[in-house]
């Protein structure tokens, strides 16, 4: 499955909607997904999103699709 994963750069500071980016992940399910990311980045998670086909193929179009990999 690929999540999107929305978050913010640092743990630090209170989180802001408008400093929220996203990044693609692919995983088992929502909690390994979380767990790699957790583990790789200092990001706080705000939201995991598992992506079916019709909004994989949306976010391929029309956004940065980038799967990470860690």
């Amino acid at each position: 499955m690929i999540y999107k994963i929305y978050y913010q750069e640092t743990k630090d500071r209170n989180p802001k909607r408008e400093q929220t980016q996203s990044l693609y992940i692919e995983a088992d399910d929502a909690v390994i997904a979380r767990r790699q990311v957790e583990q790789n980045t200092p990001y706080n998670i705000e939201f995991v999103q598992e992506l079916d086909e019709k909004h994989l193929a949306y976010e391929k179009e029309n956004a940065d699709f980038t799967l990470a990999e860690f």
